[in-house]
Formats: structure tokens, C-alpha cells, sequence
């Protein structure tokens, strides 16, 4: 079987997402709407478990595996079913609430048509059929539950902790044992998955990002809260075609081919694109800026591997690129394909050197490295050995006819980019190079004539 499938293979894609658990639903989902041959389990009709806060008087709370659009809350689904129990149980023991399926209307309890059962008996309910517990102090319960399924755990699981210590003091270490059952699924609880929830129905999700010549959109499809689609696909620019005209084209290619008649599309910026049977929605907050943040990192991740796989094969077009970002952050005008760095040093402060570094088309250029004795200076002054390290370099490759670099690097701060800068202008080529500083501690690049640095990204 393995070796039959392996040989169908065409192509292999993959969406990120945030956890494993958010994997396994994203699959179960994926297998249910494509129904691939190779796949057993998973191709039923059977579906993870959500935990449904009923829309009625005096709620109930319990499991179901359908999803009836009847104005009920439902929180999940649970990959781990032994979690959404322990969720469950933990609920029960903690707040009694009412498991009956009577229709608790105030008219019905009013006229005393019910009567308390044996849970009211056990003290696992308080009556709210006979008008023993008030519907505002049920909804109070309500309302705190809630917040755990939401998430919001870490008030029981500190009580739980208490207990468990308080188990393990009074040697009762069976009882410990449960309660530490609990308490490490509660700790490991995902109150939400991002890939399947029952508040948002049917949107179209979509992201883009782009480079120079190239752009890249990714596309999820929602639909009964559920992703039950996700692809992403490469953009060739042909003219200067901003974000937005290419995630407008992108868009209708996407809704056309996957038939989509979503009546909320959710983007990352506003769009120019009027339609009155659509509604564009940017989010800032809550699951739909979930789902939108899926979608870019999708979409991020498909672009450095496209770009990692074009550069692996066009090693110069790597090159050029990185080239392309130094002359933009570093507001030169011309690539730095030629960059030169000089650094200083010296023994207890005698014997001062000065060596360089070159690099050309952003490859060390070994053969093109210099170390300097310097004669003019005595004791550690690190301003005048850069003084002379930079006019003796520059001098000679004057005298030569040889090239001059596009870009200078001096290691320090401002006394020694002032130092360089002295020598350049006594050469009079201060205006054909670019010349900065960088201070290693802070990752600080001084620039001259500017009274404060740029910070470098340390990620950089």
C-alpha cells in the first residue's frame, strides 16, 4: 500500500498552524471533505467533541458531536477526549447545575409544574425548577464557567494545586494522585482551536506578501466554522503593481476557482474593491485576526522557501538581493559591492595595528586583506591608528589607479568614524565612498555629521 501511494505522489504542500492539536483538526476536517483513498480512519461521519452551553432558561452543559446553529455556545472542539471530560467533571463538582431537559420557563415554574429529583437530593443541583436557585445566580455560574472553557484556568488550578498539597500532607496520596491527574490537564488545556470554531460560518480568508519581482497570496477557506481549504500560490510582478492590485486580481482568481460564495472576505488592508453582495472586513482583535495571522504566517513561510529554493539554484540572485537591502538600509545610492572594514588593536597599550577586511560581491576577499604596523603613533590612542590606517590604505590605492570601495566600515563610535573621516577628506575622495561606524555593544551605526546613531536589529 505504502509503496503504491508513494508512487501517486505529484506534489506535497503543508499549512502551518499554531499547535499539534490544531494539526490533528485541521486533518480530520481535510480528510472529510477530499475523502482521499489512502486515508482509513477519519472518513466517517464522526468528528471531535465540542462542550455546548445550551440557549435556554437555566442553561445545561454537556457534549455533543453536531453542531445545531440554534443560538447555543459550543467551545472546542477537543482533540484529547480524556481532557474535555476532566473539563467536565471538574464543572460538576465545582458548580451544580441542573441536568434535566425540562423546559424551566419561569410560567412553567410558577405554576409548579415540576418537582426537585434525586441530583437535588445529592446536592449535585440546587432546584431551579422549583424556584430554589434564582436564574440570575445560575447565570453567575454560567458565566464563570465560561471563562474556565475560554481558558481561563488559573484560579482552579491554583485551588486544585492547594488541594493536591493539602492530599499529600495528610498522607492521602490516592486522592493526590486524581487531583494531579486534573491538574496536568488542566495545565496543558487549549480553550480554542484557530482552524475550527463555531462562531465564525463561512469567510474567505486571504494574505499576501511580496517581494521585488515576485508576490504570494494565501488563501483559507471557512466554511461552517471549519478550514476546509488552504492553498497558496506565487504572483510574477510584470509591472510595478502595488499589494493591493495584486491581492485584488489574486482574490477573484481564487473565488472563481474554488466556486466560493462567502459573503465576508477578511484581508489584511482595505481594498479597493466595491461590491454590495461582499463584505471586506480588516480585524484587529478576536478569531478572525487569529485566522488572519494563520494566513501570513502560511504565506511568509511559503515565500522564504520559494526564495531559499530560486537562490539555491541562482546563488547570484541571493547576492544581489542582500546587496539591494544594504544599499537601501545603509541610503547609499550605488550597491556595495566592494566593502572594505578596518578594526584596531594593541598589546597593554603598545605595538598599536590596524587591520582590514575586504569583501566583494558579498564574499570574503582574502587575498585583498591588509594588516598594518603603524609607525606614526605611540600608546594606545585608537583614534590616530585609524587615522593613518585609512590615508596609507587609500593613498597607495590612489597612487595604483585601483578601484576604491563603495562602502567603508569602521569599528567604533564617533572619535574613530571622525578619525577615517579626516583622512578621506585629506585624499579628497570623502564624497565617491559611503563611510560609516559601528559601536559592537549596542549594535549602534554612526553615520557622518548625524548626532545620533541607527540601531541595528540585533536579529539582523
Amino acid at each position: 500500500k505504502t509503496r503504491v501511494l508513494v508512487s501517486k505522489i505529484r506534489n506535497i504542500t503543508f499549512t502551518i498552524v499554531d499547535t499539534e492539536v490544531d494539526a490533528w483538526l485541521l486533518e480530520n476536517s481535510m480528510i472529510k471533505k477530499h475523502q482521499p483513498r489512502y486515508n482509513i480512519e477519519l472518513k466517517d461521519d464522526k468528528t471531535y467533541p465540542w462542550i455546548i452551553i445550551k440557549n435556554e432558561n437555566f442553561p445545561r452543559i454537556y457534549w455533543t458531536r453536531r453542531i445545531v446553529r440554534d443560538g447555543s455556545k459550543y467551545l472546542g472542539p477537543y482533540a484529547s477526549v480524556s481532557m474535555m471530560h476532566t473539563i467536565l467533571e471538574l464543572i460538576k463538582e465545582t458548580y451544580p447545575l441542573r441536568t434535566c431537559n425540562l423546559a424551566l420557563t419561569p410560567e412553567n415554574i410558577d405554576k409548579g409544574k415540576f418537582k426537585v429529583c434525586l441530583e437535588y437530593q445529592l446536592g449535585n443541583c440546587k432546584g431551579p425548577c422549583q424556584n430554589y436557585q434564582t436564574e440570575e445566580d445560575y447565570n453567575n455560574s454560567i458565566r464563570e464557567i465560561q471563562d474556565i472553557l475560554n481558558g481561563r484556568t488559573s484560579a482552579v488550578v491554583r485551588s486544585l494545586k492547594a488541594e493536591m498539597d493539602k492530599a499529600v500532607a495528610d498522607m492521602n496520596f490516592e486522592q493526590a494522585h486524581k487531583l494531579k491527574r486534573k491538574y496536568d490537564l488542566l495545565d496543558k488545556y487549549q480553550s480554542k482551536s484557530t482552524v475550527v470554531n463555531s462562531s465564525i460560518t463561512d469567510v474567505d480568508v486571504f494574505s499576501i506578501a511580496s517581494e521585488e519581482k515576485y508576490a504570494f497570496v494565501n488563501y483559507l477557506k471557512v466554511m461552517n466554522g471549519t478550514i476546509i481549504q488552504t492553498q497558496t500560490i506565487e504572483l510574477k510582478k510584470r509591472l510595478d503593481e502595488s499589494e493591493e492590485e495584486l491581492l485584488t486580481l489574486a482574490i477573484s482568481e481564487f473565488r472563481n476557482r474554488y466556486q466560493s460564495k462567502s459573503k465576508e472576505i477578511i484581508v489584511p488592508f482595505d481594498i479597493d474593491l466595491e461590491d454590495p453582495a461582499i463584505k471586506f472586513t480588516v480585524p484587529k482583535l478576536g478569531e478572525k485576526r487569529k485566522l488572519l495571522d494563520l494566513s501570513q504566517k502560511n504565506v511568509q513561510f511559503f515565500k522564504k522557501e520559494k526564495i531559499d529554493q530560486y537562490e539555491k539554484l541562482n546563488p547570484e540572485v541571493r547576492t544581489e538581493r542582500l546587496l539591494t537591502q544594504m544599499m537601501k538600509d545603509l541610503r547609499m545610492n550605488q550597491l556595495p559591492r566592494h566593502i572594505e572594514c578596518f578594526d584596531n588593536s594593541n598589546f597593554q597599550g603598545k605595538y598599536p595595528v590596524s587591520a582590514i577586511v575586504v569583501f566583494k560581491d558579498g564574499k570574503p576577499s582574502k587575498k585583498d586583506y591588509r594588516h598594518f604596523n603603524v609607525k606614526t603613533v605611540e600608546g594606545p590612542n585608537d583614534f590616530a591608528t585609524m587615522e593613518e590606517a585609512v590615508h596609507r590604505r587609500y593613498r597607495r590605492m590612489l597612487d595604483e589607479g585601483t578601484e576604491l570601495p563603495q562602502l567603508i566600515i569602521i569599528d567604533g563610535g564617533k572619535g574613530q568614524l571622525s578619525s577615517a573621516l579626516k583622512s578621506l577628506k585629506l585624499l579628497g575622495i570623502e564624497k565617491q565612498v559611503t563611510v560609516i561606524g559601528i559601536a559592537k555593544r549596542l549594535e549602534e551605526l554612526y553615520y557622518p555629521g548625524d548626532q545620533y546613531p541607527m540601531y541595528l536589529d540585533k536579529k539582523s
